[in-house]
């Protein structure tokens, strides 16, 4: 190995010079490694599980998010090098919480059948419940006796590399204007306290679903499109010392504050899930979907100016268009790829 040696003149400029150019490169590198994609499955035309797993690897795609353990995906998973967010149904958390036994069971089949060949990092305990959303709030009271009692068996098994969390979603905040004033509403302060309380004593991530379409679709007469898509030419949302030009980093920052204001302030916040649809609705276009995604993926490598510089590992959703999801016809045309594996916007992952 040769040793370089710098004169004493010249050794202070170029050695910041070069801890300048690591710090950008491995800046990069994070960026890039924090970018994952989730896979959805409800859909009649889509790939096998190994043909998804060979698409992801050759889209240079390593980190995944799944909805269920569903078995042939964890199969075809085996020793493929990619890092994932495991999901367990809302319909099964009742029996996680009250059934002796079920979250021991739970582990051994999803989990230990699959480990270490499968590289799972963190176990979703539901997605998007709320005590005051219709739809999930019937399984509010289950969430964190499902998070603990899926901690227990983890913890039980030796698997203590494994994070347990749960999916949230911006919804919960009651107040999101200007970013610094984020707190959640007090419809659900008895229910996410506890849930926070929990993820800071196991240094859990706090899931965040995070979807800047659905706020401009929802308020577009107040929110400009550029906002919404990384583009605006300047700041937006002037919050003391804090500039903003995107709804996505407002968002954010919100849910920081929010943390913040109920215990959670060293909680890292991993986005779960964003995306834009590509069909459905005058916004959603194959040109705006293009944007968001690749402004998006290039933007969190950054931070958020509430966290700058600290690059925000983010789940775009999602790998595919699934053709029998319900709902919206938006719904149905969130995929980066076509059921036939053709990508639909050329976005380079490595």
């Amino acid at each position: 190995m040769a040793l370089v040696m710098f004169s004493s003149k010249r050794s202070k400029p170029l050695m910041a010079a070069i801890f300048l150019l690591l710090g950008l490169l491995m800046s990069t590198i994070t960026g890039i490694q924090s970018i994952g994609v989730c896979y959805g499955t409800l859909g009649d035309n889509l790939p096998s599980a190994p043909e998804v797993v060979q698409l992801y690897q050759s889209s240079g795609i390593n980190r995944m998010r799944i909805f269920d353990p569903n078995p042939a995906t964890l199969e075809a998973l085996r020793r493929s090098g990619i890092r994932l967010i495991l999901g367990v149904p809302n319909d099964d958390l009742q029996a996680l919480a009250s059934i002796p036994n079920a979250a021991t069971d739970w582990i051994q089949s999803n989990v230990l059948t699959y480990t270490p060949d499968v590289d799972i990092w963190c176990i979703a305990v539901g997605n998007e419940v709320s005590p005051t959303n219709a739809p999930t709030s019937q399984f509010a009271n289950y969430l964190l006796p499902a998070m603990k009692n899926i901690q227990s068996a983890l913890l039980a098994a030796g698997l203590t590399q494994i994070k347990v969390s749960t999916a949230s979603f911006s919804q919960l905040l009651g107040s999101s204007f200007p970013p610094s004033q984020g707190s959640f509403s007090d419809g659900v302060s008895s229910f996410i306290n506890p849930i926070i309380s929990f993820l800071v004593e196991n240094d859990s991530p706090f899931l965040a679903n995070i979807y800047p379409y659905f706020s401009y679709t929802g308020d577009s007469q107040n929110i400009p499109l550029p906002y919404a898509l990384f583009t605006a030419p300047g700041v937006v949302v002037q919050d003391g010392n804090l500039q903003y030009q995107n709804l996505f980093d407002a968002t954010l920052d919100a849910i920081y504050a929010a943390l913040e204001r109920s215990g959670g302030a060293n909680l890292q916040i991993v986005v779960s899930e964003s995306g834009w649809p590509s069909e459905g609705d005058p916004a959603a276009t194959v040109e705006n979907a293009r944007t968001y995604y690749s402004n998006l993926m290039n933007h969190v490598k950054g931070g958020t100016p509430r966290r700058p510089g600290q690059a925000v590992e983010t789940y775009l959703f999602a790998m595919f268009d699934e053709n029998q999801k319900g709902g919206l016809e938006t719904e149905r045309h969130f995929g980066l790829f076509s059921p036939s594996q053709q990508s639909k916007y050329q976005i380079a992952f490595n």
